[in-house]
């Protein structure tokens, strides 16, 4: 409605109601919050589209409304008050803050069925009570029904009637009507106006219906034709799409559904009632009376002949007739809290050859571990052995999964779904972004050289397929998808910067060949069985072509299916397709790739430090460090220059200047500042090379040239200083072929001979000094898992005390040196109570304060990314995407091969 009727509105009700902004606009109404002046509340004040009063007219609007007036249910929305202002027609009802059903549904697409049962069954209840008084609502709807902490409201109730009765005739012949196609009885679609209690639960029938399944029973594309689906009544079955809905409910609804309004329920009573009983059945034969049988026997003899041969005809008939399609059921998978396989980085999910289970990377040991979920069972079930796992595969046969697991280097394996430990195939030289399941035996990775190759699945040396080309724009290639016949192999090509939207193009590897053939431009595809390339481009459009494996080429044009699906970094996003026709992916999650920076206080708030500043953090390799006055944060920033070290002015506002203060061709990484501000030391590889890091130091304010601290022979990964800045407490090895076991030492400024602090024989990293100087936290995979531990300094062999249990990484010490944060294996950030005065140290209580796995936030177990206030009230991270990780969903598209034929075509 414009402006000018909205001011008109206000001066017409001045006194009594003053609109503050519209809420939306109905198909009889525009709504508006306002606020009631009399009563110092807010209210939902509706106002009649102006052709609609012209038809009802004022006086017969109103003497209608307020037969609606004296409704009183709990699950009625009550109606305030009506009137008459400057020739507009208005109702006012309570302003219930919370969601509409409608919204409910387009978010979660299904809902659990006990709360889509409770929600149907009070909004029965509700009805009978509108019914016993006279009232039909005549337009339930999903739209019309509010939620308010979690219960349901109906709103709107009679003024459907007020309408269709006011206008009369006149309603019909303008063309409008009352009720919205897609909830409309077969008497509403037909224009009788005799419209009665079954109506409504018709209605209320496809509302539970589509909140079970998805879509309501009779959908289409126009009004016509939805309006045509429900004048035939063809019988529906939400079970043959749901198949845990319960026999019962299915019956019921059926039944409320019925063509005729004389064989559906009495009343909505009892469509309630039918919900609440297992009993119930509908549609379906009894078995007959013995003597029922035997009064009918003769009949049955004597027409046998005759039955025969139509039986034989039928058959026939039903022999060469093709089998109807199978209904597409796309519903949101339902998984345990914390379990949300939404991440910034990777390929962390994967449906079963045959549709029966779902695996993905959820929370355990080590960070996260392999999770599954079978179509026959509740819950899902975490799979033993597969701790740090962050990719995976199916094989053909769907009774193994391949896997990819570790931090700093990655391991390639092979776990039983029948119980038996894992096989280690592959522990050197490897990429760690993906892996896939071919024919004939092989798995497909990614190798540090960031190229393709395949490895027996039973172990051997790997045979690489292709690399990124010398001296080109490549970067890296990964996201295999092995073809069925096993001639090729679908991946993606990235160019530098990554960042770049257009960075990514899909391809096809000849494997007889080695030659590749550049398809479209896209982040992430998968091959369906049906002949489809099933694509995700960069901004997470769900597309498809039609693609002829043998010739390992596109057939036709490509045609968007969805939007919203999640793309991570490097172009990684959740997507699989089984070999009966279900398709897995993840929607919903960051789309960008990109990092942006974020304040996160000790409940879990998130607040940008600019929600515009997005930058590309060079997954997994992230790393953020506040200035000790916390004014400034260096942050190590990915782009085509490489990778470089910047300042970021926080005391300025979200607008703050960012500066760039490394400009060597190399990798310059993991800054740390100097105690009074002055100077960042980072770790780089730009004078040796091959991954070989050495200790730098610059001026923060990027005046003078970067100064050479330490060059060992081993390569440096790791640097704090002592609180007195005379010795570096580093962490060496662990990169270039060595052994994935990296110690802590000490070494003196000036000196040349290190001392070991954590030096045993396990992977000890992420070291933390105190703010006293006098203790320790690192991690060390002591147990087989990675832990926090704290030793004493400078004498560490006096004592060692195990921090977290259950899985631990990043060790980071609040400034008062009275707790110790980590991040536990559930992925959550946890504050450890510590007591260390007097030259002892205790472990106290630990309080789990928020999930960094759920809010995309960086943690690493190779690096502490992130950084404590001054405070140590706020945590300083990376949060990847820019996106909301919480609204994510796994979704499942049940006879996905269907929705293909019918709107991509090109099956093979």
């Amino acid at each position: 409605m414009s402006t000018s009727a909205v001011d008109r509105i206000n001066a017409a009700l001045s006194g009594r109601y003053r609109i503050e902004r519209e809420l939306g606009e109905g198909g009889m109404a525009t709504v508006y919050l306002a606020d009631d002046l009399r009563h110092e509340r807010k209210v939902a004040l509706k106002v009649l589209k102006p052709e609609l009063a012209a038809v009802v007219g004022a006086d017969r609007f109103l003497t209608e409304i307020k037969t609606t007036a004296n409704l009183q249910h709990p699950h009625i929305l009550p109606l305030f008050d009506s009137g008459e202002a400057d020739s507009f027609l208005f109702y006012v009802m309570p302003y219930v803050e919370g969601e509409t059903l409608r919204e409910r549904i387009d978010r979660d697409k299904q809902l659990p069925i006990d709360e889509a049962l409770g929600i149907a069954t009070a909004v029965a209840n509700a009805l009978q009570t509108a019914h016993d008084a006279g009232i039909v609502h005549r337009d339930i709807k999903p739209g019309n029904i509010l939620m308010s902490r979690g219960e349901p409201l109906v709103a709107d109730f009679g003024i459907a009637l007020a309408v269709g009765s006011a206008g009369g005739n006149r309603l019909t012949e303008t063309g409008l009507s009352v009720g919205t196609p897609f909830y409309m009885s077969p008497e509403q679609a037909t224009g009788d106006q005799a419209i009665g209690p079954a109506s409504d639960t018709y209605a209320l029938a496809c509302v539970l219906y589509e909140m079970l399944v998805g879509e309501p029973p009779y959908p289409g594309s126009t009004a016509q034709a939805v309006l045509g689906k429900i004048i035939q009544g063809i019988p529906v079955s939400a079970t043959a799409v749901r198949k845990t809905i319960p026999g019962h409910v299915d019956a019921a609804i059926r039944k409320a559904l019925e063509r005729l309004p004389a064989d559906r329920f009495t009343g909505a009573h009892g469509f309630a009632k039918a919900l609440t009983d297992p009993g119930f059945q509908h549609g379906a034969g009894g078995v007959a009376s013995a003597g029922a049988v035997a009064g009918k026997w003769r009949r049955i003899g004597l027409a046998a002949s005759a039955a025969a041969v139509v039986l034989a005809g039928v058959a026939l008939w039903l022999g060469t007739r093709p089998a109807p399609p199978a209904p597409i059921a796309r519903y949101q998978m339902e998984l345990p809290a914390g379990h949300n396989p939404a991440r910034a980085y990777g390929d962390n999910l994967a449906v079963a050859p045959d549709g029966s289970s779902i695996v993905y990377v959820g929370p355990g040991g080590q960070g996260t571990q392999l999770w599954i979920k079978r179509r026959d069972q509740l819950a899902p079930a975490p799979i033993n052995g597969t701790e740090g796992a962050f990719s995976l595969a199916f094989s053909p046969d769907g009774q193994r999964v391949a896997f990819l697991a570790g931090s700093a280097t990655s391991v390639l394996k092979v776990v039983s779904l029948g119980g038996e430990p894992p096989l280690t195939v592959l522990d050197d030289g490897l990429g760690g972004n993906d892996v896939d399941w071919g024919p004939g035996g092989y798995l497909y990775v990614d190798l540090a050289t960031f190229g393709m190759a395949r490895v027996p699945a039973t172990g051997g040396q790997p045979d690489t397929l292709t690399a990124p080309g010398v001296g080109t724009a490549e970067n890296f290639h990964a996201w295999y998808d092995v073809l069925p016949n096993g001639r090729g192999v679908i991946y993606t090509i990235g160019y530098t910067p990554a960042s770049d939207a257009e960075a990514y193009v899909l391809a096809v590897l000849d494997l007889e060949s080695r030659e590749t053939r550049i398809l479209l431009q896209g982040v992430y595809a998968r091959y369906s069985p049906s002949g489809h390339l099933v694509y995700i481009s960069a901004d997470g459009t769900l597309l498809a072509a039609p693609f002829d494996q043998d010739r390992m080429e596109l057939t036709g044009p490509s045609v968007a299916l969805a939007q919203g699906a999640g793309v991570g970094a490097f172009g990684s996003a959740d997507l699989s397709i089984s070999d009966e026709g279900t398709l897995v992916y993840m929607a919903g999650a960051a789309a960008s790739g990109l990092s942006t920076v974020v304040w996160v206080d000790r409940a879990g708030a998130v607040t940008p430090v600019n929600a515009n500043w997005e930058f590309d953090a060079g997954q997994p390799e992230v790393a953020l460090a506040l200035s000790p006055d916390n004014t400034r944060l260096a942050v190590k920033i990915n782009t085509e220059a490489g990778e470089d070290i910047w300042v970021k002015q926080l005391d300025q506002g979200p607008q703050g200047p960012l500066s760039r203060l490394t400009f060597d061709e190399g990798a310059d990484r993991r800054p740390r500042w100097s105690a009074d501000g002055a100077r960042i030391t980072f770790t780089s590889d730009r004078l040796q090379g091959s991954n070989h890091y050495d200790l730098w130091s610059r001026l923060a304010d990027g005046t003078g040239s970067p100064e050479l601290l330490l060059d060992l022979e081993e390569s440096i990964l790791e640097m704090q200083h002592t609180r007195d800045e005379q010795a570096y407490i580093l962490r060496l090895g662990g990169l270039s072929g060595a052994t994935n076991v990296r110690d802590i030492v000490a070494l003196q400024v000036g000196g040349t001979d290190v001392t070991p602090i954590a030096a045993e024989p396990y992977d000890e990293k992420n070291v933390a000094l105190s703010p006293s100087g006098r203790w320790i936290a690192y991690e060390s995979t002591e147990t087989g898992q990675d832990e926090i531990y704290v030793r004493p300094y400078p004498n560490s062999g006096e004592g060692k005390w195990q921090i977290s249990s259950g899985g631990g990484i990043n060790p980071k010490w609040a400034h008062d040196e009275e707790e110790i944060f980590y991040v536990d294996g559930e992925g959550n950030m946890v504050a450890a109570e510590v007591r260390t005065g007097s030259g002892t140290f205790g472990v106290g209580r630990r309080t789990t304060l928020f999930s960094v796995f759920d809010r995309v936030l960086d943690a690493s177990a190779n690096y502490t990314s992130w950084d404590v206030s001054a405070d140590d009230e706020r945590f300083i991270m990376a949060q990847t995407g820019g996106g909301d990780p919480a609204s994510s969903a796994v979704v499942v598209v049940q006879n996905f091969f269907e929705d293909l034929r019918a709107r991509v075509g090109g099956e093979n």
